[in-house]
């Protein structure tokens, strides 16, 4: 097969970034103006003029994590969930997340937190649940703000709402959801009838239980989230049937729903540099940063699943 010498000549021309540079273009695509107030979205650790010629993305910084993009030999880890959201005063590499940032800084890499601000921003978390699942006309479920683009407004903001085109019921909804989502150990968990029919569909990346007033307002057949508590999604249940009203819901696993934006955001990341005469490799982790390991289902004690209503 001839090679492309031209695209080969053009490869070569782009030089290496700095830290501070691939920050810099990842920003301009994740603004951290859109974070939210008690979030701590950022660059944690790395040295500002240090080259960067490989990322990895992670939803997580784990020992695990951090000793991948040193293997890697990545300048800049990239992960979703902050490692210092809540503050310490001291960081000894025998505690955990001290043992994350000397590896990371042993190993020449840098860290920063994409969280709420990736959560909110275009082709973020919410807008690829959207995607997989066949939503069009999307907008926020809450908070909306403005992100300009290229020119362009886009409203922005937590969580989304949108309609599919083609209505479908409620199990084949969590089927489809199920396919697009990275296996982890625990199942999707289903409020609502089967054999509902759903067309228009809240969601919210990550710990969503404290929006059900914006989903009540919306709405909506389904809401689909992570980390549903018992007493929020049961109170929310009771009171859409004393309403007279009909919202299932979807409960999905934390880290996988927060897990489809960092192949595009790489991507896109890739590409705005190399518009600005950088070039990077990058790669998304592979590995399954979700806490649980496996599930054992009581229900299931004749074959067939007991249910209340």
């Amino acid at each position: 097969m001839p090679c492309d010498n031209s695209a080969m000549a053009e490869q070569n021309t782009l030089k290496t970034p700095t830290l501070e540079q691939v920050v810099r273009a990842f920003h301009d695509l994740y603004p951290p103006t859109l974070q939210a107030g008690w979030d701590k979205s950022g660059l944690i650790a790395g040295r500002a003029q240090a080259p960067v010629e490989r990322i990895l993305f992670a939803v997580d910084a784990l020992d695990a994590t951090a000793r991948e993009a040193v293997d890697y030999d990545a300048g800049l880890m990239i992960t979703h969930h902050p490692l210092l959201l809540r503050g310490v005063s001291f960081l000894p590499d025998t505690d955990y997340k001290g043992s994350v940032l000397h590896t990371l800084i042993g190993g020449a890499c840098g860290l920063l937190a994409a969280h709420t601000n990736v959560d909110s921003a275009v082709d973020g978390t919410n807008d690829l649940l959207c995607e997989v699942l066949g939503l069009v006309d999307c907008v926020p479920l809450a908070e909306p703000q403005v992100q300009v683009r290229d020119g362009v407004e886009y409203q922005v903001g937590t969580g989304r709402v949108g309609r599919l085109e083609q209505p479908t019921t409620l199990r084949e909804l969590a089927q489809r959801l199920a396919q697009a989502l990275p296996g982890v150990a625990a199942p999707l968990r289903v409020a609502g009838r089967a054999d509902q029919m759903i067309e228009r569909v809240a969601l919210c990346s990550g710990s969503g239980d404290s929006l059900f007033d914006a989903v009540r307002a919306a709405h909506v057949d389904v809401y689909i989230t992570a980390d549903l508590r018992h007493h929020p999604a049961s109170e929310f249940r009771e009171g859409e049937r004393a309403a007279g009203r009909e919202c299932a819901l979807i409960d999905c696993s934390h880290a996988a729903s927060e897990s489809l934006w960092m192949q595009r955001a790489g991507e896109r990341v890739q590409a705005l540099l190399a518009e600005r005469g950088y070039a990077v490799e990058f790669r998304v982790s592979e590995l399954n940063t979700d806490p649980w390991d496996f599930t054992v289902d009581t229900a299931e004690t004749d074959g067939s699943a007991s249910t209340l209503r």
